[in-house]
């Protein structure tokens, strides 16, 4: 590699499941080498998602069954099935799903003209030893990812971007803005839907509102009220307090797709919202995973559910064309430093902010 480029770097180490304790922030992690098919990438930012926390206090395992914060007092650290894909951890793990940076060194099979572009890492990706088309890793789970001054990503999912847009608000968007675009194709929200979206105000929840928009669609997004304001402003028709009860304020069968990234107890007032025909689809459960259905809704009204974790190959060269266009913008609440990735996961958790927290390297 370069003699620019440092042997030793700025990293956290996720050691195991558990609390805070377990994110260790080092000063000497060697620099990684980019292997066969692989780039070097010089993190500029890297941006905080529910992902990064759920995999750390093993939220995903099945004995878990309350929302993400009373996963951190019911967890059994030692889980085998507490990572998303439910296959065990190799810690320690350089965690970090979305990150913007410089590409400084390729390895074998790259184009060198490669060096020196701006990029975003697809923060989903198709295993590199998949059997079907659903066999997905995460960059920072199953792979070392971007809470560190340098990565290393495939080249094939590490894409370059033109914008004007700073390194912080590029990084805002890989992980939730792809997340959401997957889910609404899937879901194929279309002018003329109306939608209700919950966890409006969260990095999915606002890619969402901004996505739906952008298709033509009427959005109606749940919020805590004091970030109405925020939610107006990113193209919201309809805003509902993430207290209230949907079917009370919208009626049933008043909407005809529903983005439900919360689940939890309130679930069964969202199907009741659905038109007959309508499509309810998820991509999280901050709420809480487990709920309760009346099958005969499912039935009767000929209703679609769709789950979405595995991306489409066009996701993010769509959300990439959709930056540089211009008909998206980022939604920033607040930096820190990577050294300070406990207080801001701490932040994270309270849920006060509209739109990403963001780490500087």
């Amino acid at each position: 590699m370069s003699n620019d480029i440092p042997s030793t770097m700025h990293a956290v180490y996720l050691t195991g499941h558990g609390g805070p304790e377990c994110l260790e922030y080092r000063t000497d992690v060697p620099v990684p080498t980019p292997g066969l098919g692989e780039v070097l990438i010089k993190i500029g930012a890297a941006g905080i998602n529910n992902t990064d926390v759920n995999t750390r206090i093993g939220w995903y395992s099945k004995q878990v069954t309350g929302d993400t914060e009373s996963a951190t007092q019911d967890l059994n650290a030692e889980d085998d099935d507490a990572s998303w894909t439910g296959r065990p951890l190799v810690f320690p793990r350089i965690q970090g799903a979305d990150a913007c940076g410089h590409i400084m060194a390729v390895g074998e099979g790259v184009d060198g003209a490669r060096i020196g572009e701006r990029v975003m890492v697809a923060s989903l990706q198709p295993a590199p030893d998949a059997t079907d088309d659903w066999d997905f890793i995460t960059w920072g789970s199953e792979c070392d990812g971007g809470f560190a001054q340098y990565a290393t990503a495939r080249s094939d999912q590490t894409h370059k971007v033109t914008s004007d847009l700073s390194d912080v608000e590029l990084a805002s968007f890989p992980c939730a803005y792809s997340t959401a675009e997957n889910l609404i194709s899937r879901a194929e929200c279309q002018a003329g839907d109306v939608v209700l979206i919950t966890g409006a105000s969260g990095g999915v929840g606002s890619a969402a509102v901004q996505l739906c928009k952008r298709r033509g669609a009427t959005v109606i997004a749940m919020a805590s009220r004091a970030k109405h304001d925020q939610m107006a402003d990113l193209g919201a028709d309809r805003l509902l307090d993430r207290g209230d009860d949907p079917v009370a304020e919208l009626g049933e069968q008043s909407v005809t797709l529903v983005v439900d990234l919360v689940a939890g107890d309130g679930f069964p007032g969202l199907i009741a919202c659905l038109k007959r025909g309508g499509r309810y689809a998820t991509s999280g459960a901050i709420g809480g995973p487990i709920t309760t259905l009346d099958v005969r809704d499912l039935y009767l009204k000929d209703l679609t559910f769709v789950g979405s974790t595995a991306q489409a190959p066009e996701t993010m060269p769509n959300l990439i064309s959709y930056i540089e266009a211009g008909e998206i913008k980022p939604m920033v609440a607040q930096t820190f430093p990577l050294s300070d990735i406990t207080n801001a996961q701490d932040v994270f958790l309270q849920k006060t902010f509209v739109g990403k927290l963001v780490l500087l390297p």
